[in-house]
């Protein structure tokens, strides 16, 4: 029997705040929506986040201008309180975010199942830029 492995790719950030604020701007709504898309001519406009292992989410991210849209979707597998955070995406790839404090503030790592359409490097930049807008975002807090 053959087995696949899927490529996994890593994104991370320092973040200089606390673990309850870092937590707070990672998962609350009214946060996310100031920081989850990969480019300054993106937005999200709207995010709804059910964080409990079952619970559902969704970030609405389109393009500024109107051109393109899409909803980023998963389900939560395991939660965490201010630790883990793993997630099942819509179109079936896994997830996982680990926060863990450092002597210059909270780390934030994220692993993902690559896709198949787009290259790794792609992939890996675009959700390395999110991950830059939720530092400077929370920084701001």
């Amino acid at each position: 029997m053959m087995t696949t492995e899927k490529t996994k790719i890593t994104v991370q950030v320092v973040v200089n705040t606390t673990m309850k604020k870092a937590w707070d701007s990672w998962n609350n709504p009214k946060h996310i929506v100031n920081w989850c898309f990969a480019s300054p001519d993106w937005h999200c406009p709207k995010s709804e986040n059910d964080l409990q292992p079952g619970g559902n989410f969704v970030s609405r991210m389109e393009a500024k201008d109107g051109s393109f849209g899409f909803d980023f979707g998963g389900v939560y597998q395991e939660v965490e309180n201010q630790k883990f955070i793993s997630y099942i995406m819509d179109d079936g790839r896994g997830v996982s975010i680990e926060f863990s404090e450092t002597a210059d503030g909270i780390l934030v790592k994220e692993t993902f199942e690559a896709e198949a359409t787009n290259p790794v490097e792609m992939q890996r930049t675009g959700w390395q830029a999110i991950m830059d807008n939720y530092k400077t975002y929370t920084e701001s807090l």
